[in-house]
């Protein structure tokens, strides 16, 4: 199969399962390759427990069928094992694709039941602390073939899991580079956007796009921003809560203890990520843990915009530290603020050079079309 093709739908039949379509890069990803197989002739099959991302699913023309393959209970994953067996059966699935651990319990016994070869794909470095939780977490090294969404994750499979190392397939996220483009944000969801956020003026325009919880680094940028010599910036920490109301309280007791009251904003939502890109300055990742691969880097440098990210996990393989952005140790708000201070001090010549050095690494390495075709082989491999 190639991305390319087009057919009367006649290919193999892939079923995509996931925990549910809410929103995020797991769901991103089976969306684009939902509609990259039917592209391809295929026909494209997810089981989720449904969510707000299921319409772009039918957009696509792939069948969504919702089952209760979010549940952790054991009770439950056994009884889905045998309603995937019936839609295997039923609709003829060629080939199985995991993506999250729970419902890969299911698909596994479904599997072994009906015949149908199994793909995983490890989206982050699980915690391996326990035997309990090591064996839960095996289920995802346990498909025909292992698809690793960065080498820091194939790294990781291989440190923590007995697996035939050729079984895995390191295949990087793409970004859809005809939304992801400078080009295609206008100067109308500009100015629309800067008004609805009440950006000012006469300010950079920081930005850091992540849920608020503890391990994505909002307090060490905080203590980072404190430090800066300069002044004419504003900070738009964007990301929901997940109803962890107490989180987002003491960043607010924080943000007026250090006295960056009028420098910082915490926003929920966007739904315009490429205009919120497009009207940052610099944009920063201080994770303090390992993203699997992490998105809003490689979406960043897809637009052109200088990059300071934690230099662990994937965001240290997506990121050439020092031509396309910034890699500092996590949880140091020292460096952090020693990277920021390079970013703001950019000159327009500096400015484009580092935009199109990092557009150019995205395009080569990161497009949607590499990741699909790079997938697309991994389902020919185990169905040939």
């Amino acid at each position: 199969m190639k991305a390319g093709e087009r057919t009367s739908g006649s290919g193999p039949a892939i079923l995509q399962v996931l925990p549910a379509m809410r929103g995020g890069g797991v769901e991103r990803g089976t969306v684009e390759m939902a509609a990259a197989l039917v592209k391809a002739g295929a026909r494209a099959y997810v089981v989720s427990s449904g969510g707000p991302m299921v319409h772009e699913l039918e957009r696509a023309k792939a069948v969504h069928i919702i089952l209760p393959v979010d549940s952790k209970n054991p009770w439950t994953i056994w009884r889905n094992a045998a309603r995937l067996a019936r839609v295997i059966i039923d609709n003829g699935i060629s080939l199985v694709h995991a993506r999250s651990r729970a419902p890969a319990w299911s698909c596994l016994i479904a599997s072994r039941r009906t015949g149908v070869p199994l793909v995983t794909t490890f989206h982050a470095a699980y915690k391996v602390q326990g035997r309990l939780k090591r064996a839960y977490n095996a289920v995802m090294a346990k498909g025909v073939r292992v698809i690793a969404i960065s080498h820091f994750i194939s790294h990781y499979i291989q440190e923590n899991y007995a697996i035939n190392p050729d079984i895995i397939q390191v295949v990087p996220r793409g970004v859809d580079l005809s939304r992801f483009s400078p080009e295609a944000v206008s100067a109308e969801r500009m100015v629309g956007l800067s008004r609805k956020w009440a950006l000012p003026d006469d300010r950079q325009i920081i930005l850091m796009p992540a849920r608020l919880t503890r391990i994505k680094g909002h307090e060490v940028l905080l203590r980072a921003l404190v430090q800066l010599s300069r002044r004419d910036f504003f900070c738009v920490m964007l990301g929901g809560d997940d109803t962890r109301s107490a989180y987002r309280k003491e960043l607010l007791a924080l943000i007026n203890s250090l006295g960056l009251s009028s420098h910082v904003s915490l926003v929920d939502h966007c739904n315009d990520m490429t205009t919120a890109y497009q009207l940052s300055s610099v944009v920063v990742v201080p994770s303090l843990v390992p993203e699997g691969f992490g998105r809003v880097p490689v979406e960043a440098q897809a637009m052109g915009r200088p990059v300071i990210a934690s230099g662990i996990g994937g965001c240290a393989e997506t990121i050439i530290d020092g031509k396309t952005g910034w890699l500092v140790p996590p949880d140091d708000a020292d460096a952090l603020a020693r990277a920021l201070e390079e970013a703001l001090a950019l000159d327009a010549n500096a400015r484009e050079a580092l935009g199109t050095a990092a557009m150019m690494h995205v395009r080569e390495n990161y497009a949607l079309e590499r990741m699909v075709d790079g997938t697309l082989a991994v389902y020919d491999e185990v169905l040939r």
